[in-house]
């Protein structure tokens, strides 16, 4: 399934595998995905694949999947802190969150496990199925 929709007013390229709808099929209850941008010595993106989400403004984006984005920033700036998979973060006020959003968000389910990412236009990475103007 690939599709255009609308996340907080933004225009926002969904791709979900067919092993991914397959397993949201089998769901009884919706998955979560918060797409988190790390902000710290360097700028890092992650997918969080969840059971359950306390974000007041999560939206729905298909039968069984919801997501957020999340912004964050650690107190310090520590290598050793990037380096572990959960440094401590804190939400990051952001005077305009919409020019943040990302543009497409990928979930797959490969081997046993949630796959996702999520990126920007012109980032260098392509969506998968689709061609850019240029090519």
């Amino acid at each position: 399934m690939q599709r255009l929709i609308t996340f907080h007013g933004r225009p926002l390229s969904l791709s979900v595998s067919q092993r991914a709808r397959a397993q949201l099929a089998r769901r009884v209850s919706p998955l979560f995905l918060e797409m988190e941008l790390y902000f710290s010595c360097l700028i890092r993106k992650r997918v969080l694949v969840r059971e359950s989400i306390e974000e007041a403004d999560a939206v729905v984006l298909a039968d069984k999947l919801i997501a957020s984005f999340r912004p964050v920033i650690t107190e310090t700036c520590a290598m050793r802190d990037v380096e572990r998979d959960n440094p401590p973060v804190k939400d990051m006020p952001i005077l305009h969150p919409e020019r943040f959003y990302p543009h497409w968000l990928t979930l797959d389910y490969r081997r046993g496990q949630w796959r996702a990412d999520f990126g920007y236009a012109g980032s260098g990475t392509k969506m998968p199925g689709i061609q850019s103007a240029n090519q």
